[in-house]
């Protein structure tokens, strides 16, 4: 929920200049919480091995988005 929280609020508060960026960022800290946790999740025996992969995929994915996005918008700005 941390990650389309910290977009909307950088696309509230005016979505750009570098305020935008900044939340960019911060959503991008979350998403390398969230694969953290996963992990953890994943070493210590907690939840379907597969389901945790796949999470782990789709977090990277978005992590990449997010930075790309991030750079598209600083190059912009």
């Amino acid at each position: 929920m941390s990650i389309p929280s910290n977009i909307a609020e950088g696309a509230g508060r005016g979505g750009s200049g570098r305020s935008f960026a900044q939340y960019l960022r911060i959503a991008a800290g979350s998403a390398a919480e969230a694969e953290t946790q996963l992990q953890l999740a994943r070493d210590i025996g907690i939840g379907d091995k597969a389901l945790i992969d796949d999470a782990t995929d789709r977090i990277r994915a978005i992590s990449k988005m997010l930075w790309s996005l991030e750079r598209h918008h600083r190059i912009r700005t």
